[in-house]
């Protein structure tokens, strides 16, 4: 008996029980070598003496290696079983066994096209566009390509020069984007430096408004887009604006920044009132330029100013009075990004844009309170502003309520605000003369419709009322405390000090004036 024969009589033989058996069961059972028992295997299914599995088995492997530690990798197998006579497709255990045919060569055996080949094919038959790895694998799915199999091969083929590959470039490694890694042709007929620079043409057209490069460098260039748009509007742009446009966090902000003027030295930047920042490009014309630092000192004047100062202190005011007043409040606190915010300013989250806030909107203090064992706790949630009150003030309010994420909630009849949740709106004054028309053509005053809306309404009239109770002459108001503490914190300082000796309350205001002239000499600079 030739060799040949041999092998395949011993092969048979091993099949004899009818037992589905791999080549390398079979090479451990004959001690045949791994090629014999291939070859012959194969011979033996041409023939139709065997059938083989339809489709490869795939199987997790680990392989220890070592020094090299151990590498993990899929196989695929096949499965025999000997032919029934006159059968040529059977099932066992869950698989399908068949006889010869083309349609089921392995593609790596030379019988078909693979997966490799197909992906080269892709890319070559769209030369012209630029394909996310995830792309290509979803276009060859009818191909069985997962994404794993296009990296696998596109590596070989970039070291052989035929695709380019992009991914997240840092100064030390390359990392995919979100759809993976950036593919497209490399015409090796052409030029090779042309054929890298219409690759990478290619991929920037892919990238255009997508991240290309690592998230500093991303942040960086989004930042020289911001400022070179607002230099072609001739306008400035603030720190404040670019870190709220990149969403990012203030240590990030100011390291991109930083980066930003270091790599690019056609970015300026220039300081107001030696305190606020604002950039540039250096194309803007010196006209223009001068134009667009007045309107910013003009806007610092308003916003930065006198007005808003005595706007935070009138919360500190109110938040005074809730405190000594209210038994066992309990007020919320909240970290802030922005430094210096008060930690009682809350921003709560909306479920839809009111008043031109889209995603959160402020409010200025929040505390609950317990009335007692039997009865549910009550939130209070308050907002102050500096001047007269009008009912768009308070409707906004209740908007900012109803739509809030902690304070709203959905009812048959819309949004409404929860039970136990009571808004309060302290202002300095609110506008006497202003009546509400209701659906009935019947009107009522402010007030009465806060009332109606289960919204308390507070004056600092109401507060004096108290400073009056407690002793302090009638120079002393409340009003007059905002307008010449400093901050809030110096607003609860001269109040305490107020309350607990209301004689010198006179004293204790003409000292705050004393002590603050040089603020108010810079808010005189700042409205000159």
């Amino acid at each position: 008996m030739s060799r040949r024969g041999g092998s395949r009589a011993i092969i048979m033989a091993a099949l004899v029980d009818g037992s589905p058996r791999s080549c390398r069961e079979i090479i451990r059972e004959t001690g045949l070598s791994r090629s014999r028992v291939y070859i012959a295997l194969y011979r033996c299914w041409m023939r139709g003496l065997v059938l083989r599995t339809a489709k490869p088995i795939m199987s997790h492997e680990r392989v220890l290696r070592g020094r090299g530690g151990v590498s993990q990798h899929t196989r695929p197998f096949h499965l025999y079983v000997l032919r029934p006579e006159g059968v040529d497709d059977v099932a066992v255990n869950g698989h399908r066994y068949v006889g010869f045919s083309e349609e089921y060569l392995d593609p790596r055996g030379g019988g078909g096209v693979s997966k490799a080949s197909r992906v080269l094919g892709f890319l070559r038959d769209n030369a012209d566009g630029a394909f996310f790895s995830r792309d290509v694998a979803d276009a060859l799915a009818e191909f069985s390509v997962k994404p794993g199999d296009v990296m696998a091969n596109v590596r070989r083929y970039e070291r052989q020069g035929l695709v380019y590959v992009r991914g997240y470039k840092t100064d030390e490694t390359e990392t995919p984007f979100k759809r993976g890694y950036l593919l497209t042709w490399l015409d090796p007929e052409s030029p090779r430096r042309q054929a890298i620079a219409e690759a990478i043409g290619r991929t920037d057209a892919v990238l255009e408004g997508r991240a290309s490069s690592s998230p500093l460098m991303e942040r960086v260039h989004r930042i020289r887009d911001i400022i070179l748009e607002h230099s072609q509007l001739r306008k400035l742009v603030s720190s404040t604006y670019i870190g709220n446009h990149l969403g990012c966090s203030h240590h990030e902000l100011e390291r991109g920044l930083e980066r930003a003027l270091q790599l690019y030295p056609d970015m300026r930047m220039l300081k107001l009132f030696d305190a606020y920042r604002y950039f540039y490009h250096d194309s803007l014309l010196e006209a223009d330029l001068n134009a667009a630092v007045e309107m910013k000192r003009n806007y610092i004047r308003m916003a930065k100013g006198r007005d808003n100062r005595i706007g935070h202190n009138w919360e500190a005011v109110a938040e005074w009075f809730i405190d000594r007043f209210t038994t066992g409040a309990r007020f919320w606190t909240q970290q802030h990004r922005k430094g210096g915010m008060d930690p009682r300013r809350i921003t709560l989250h909306l479920l839809k844009g009111v008043g031109g806030r889209r995603n959160a909107a402020e409010v200025d203090r929040v505390w609950e309170v317990n009335p007692g064992v039997f009865a549910p706790p009550i939130t209070y949630v308050l907002s102050c502003k500096w001047g007269l009150v009008s009912k768009g003030h308070v409707d906004d309010f209740l908007e900012v309520l109803r739509w809030s994420k902690d304070f709203g909630v959905d009812t048959p009849d819309g949004r409404e605000i929860k039970q136990g949740v009571v808004g309060v709106f302290a202002a300095s004054s609110f506008n006497p003369r202003e009546n509400v028309r209701l659906k009935d053509e019947s009107t009522i005053s402010l007030a009465q419709y806060a009332a109606r809306r289960n919204l308390q309404l507070v004056t600092a009239a109401e507060f004096n009322v108290k400073l009056r109770e407690r002793g302090c002459p009638k120079g002393v108001t409340v009003q007059k405390v905002c307008r010449l503490a400093r901050d809030e914190g110096e607003v609860r300082r001269t109040l305490d000090y107020v309350w607990s000796d209301s004689m010198n309350a006179s004293k204790i205001l003409r000292d705050l004036q004393e002590g603050n002239e040089d603020l108010y000499r810079f808010e005189k600079m700042l409205e000159a």
